[in-house]
């Protein structure tokens, strides 16, 4: 009953389905509804609680929507995408920490950028072209880099891809949402950078050894463009001539290589690899099965890939190499290309390793031994063996260029 003598009805529905029971909540002296704890609170839909963090392997069993509660740091997930293995669960607790998968690997698009022509003059040229990885379309002319360019780095975000180097220091980027150009974002912190390969993590790209010889890694950010800074060394005083480059969610990979003048036994057969969460050197971990430079690299969530390369022995050419990332160790040749090749584009989808265009790596060798091609590979990474002709192919014959993908 009100003070104007009215009667007021109160309805108790929601009260009678959080106690189960019909009846009021009993104010406290200062007449406001008492405090209490949230682990009090019991058979809310749709959370599931845990002491930790769901992870990209937790395949909710309430599919899109579920909501996590970290019991121990008190932090809220939501999943956003339900793929089997592969979840993202967006932080909606403080808003940082979602846990989604990398993005090293594409699902969609691969991208040849810049690289070499056929020789006797090897002319650089500035064209990038994007291709499926789901259908057997050839590639599409969609943009052009800053300059043309030739032996530049690879680099891959969530949405841009990089070209890194080239005989220059600039770092430029081009959108793998909309075809467009390519900006320059930045420059590296060697006044002239090539014949090195690059990788990355989910925040910055990393660009390691180059020619003139160095052992300089470096990185440069995704999230604002910017330039590149001297963060940590590799294990030779000296590295050079491509080498391949590879990451794991947590590790970058520097791999094989040269150094010039080249004699009998200098291609390498090291595996470096160091921490993205510490600048710190890096360390040897493990070699490939034969020395080579001017390999091409991709990725898998599990394993680091090298295509072909040279020797001065003329005795690699096709071998297909891959190594652990989840323990230090030697590569173990796993399969064949489909020709002896140098200096492939390297691109990683989420099941297949590919090899874009290419030259032969005869070496030493005059301009007729060299031969650039446009066709491009692909092998498993479920299971070892050779690769295939994906009967697509690049819109100009090339190599020693940078790649990408999403």
């Amino acid at each position: 009953q009100m003070s104007d003598g009215t009667l007021q009805t109160l309805d108790v529905t929601m009260l009678d389905d959080v106690n189960n029971a019909s009846g009021l909540i009993q104010l406290d002296s200062n007449a406001k509804i008492p405090a209490c704890s949230g682990a009090a609170l019991t058979n809310l839909p749709g959370i599931t609680k845990n002491a930790s963090d769901p992870a990209i392997a937790t395949n909710p069993s309430g599919g899109l929507g579920t909501v996590w509660q970290n019991t121990t740091s008190g932090e809220m997930f939501i999943c956003t995408d339900a793929t089997a293995g592969s979840n993202v669960w967006t932080n909606v607790g403080e808003g940082t920490g979602n846990v989604a998968p990398y993005h090293g690997w594409g699902s969609s698009l691969g991208y040849c950028a810049a690289g070499t022509l056929a020789g006797p003059t090897w002319p650089n040229v500035n064209t990038i072209d994007k291709f499926s990885l789901v259908s057997t379309s050839n590639a599409t002319d969609v943009g052009d880099l800053t300059g043309t360019r030739g032996n530049n780095g690879k680099g891959s975000s969530s949405t841009h891809g990089y070209s890194v180097g080239g005989e220059v220091n600039v770092i430029e980027k081009w959108s793998m949402i909309t075809d467009a150009n390519a900006t320059d974002v930045g420059d590296l912190v060697s006044p002239s950078v090539g014949a090195a390969e690059g990788c990355w993590s989910e925040t910055y790209g990393y660009m390691a050894g180059g020619n003139p010889t160095t052992n300089v890694i470096q990185k440069y950010p995704f999230a604002t463009d910017g330039n590149a800074v001297d963060v940590a060394n590799l294990t030779r005083t000296g590295w050079t001539d491509r080498c391949g480059g590879n990451q794991s969610t947590d590790y970058g990979y520097c791999v094989g290589g040269s150094i010039q003048p080249r004699s009998a036994g200098q291609p390498w057969e090291d595996i470096n690899k160091w921490a993205f969460a510490t600048d710190a050197d890096a360390t040897d971990i493990g070699n490939l099965t034969i020395g080579c430079w001017s390999v091409g690299s991709t990725s898998s969530s599990t394993y680091g890939y090298t295509m072909g390369g040279a020797t001065t022995a003329l005795g690699r050419g096709n071998i297909i190499d891959k190594f652990s990332f989840a323990s230090d160790g030697n590569a173990t040749d796993v399969g064949d290309m489909l020709q002896a090749t140098q200096r492939t584009f390297g691109i990683s989808s989420t099941t297949h390793g590919y090899g874009a265009g290419g030259t032969n790596p005869t070496w030493p060798g005059t301009p007729s031994y060299h031969p650039v091609w446009t066709s491009i590979e692909k092998f498993s990474f479920a299971s070892d063996g050779n690769s295939v002709d994906t009967t697509q192919d690049l819109t100009q014959a090339r190599a020693a260029g940078a790649s990408s993908q999403i």
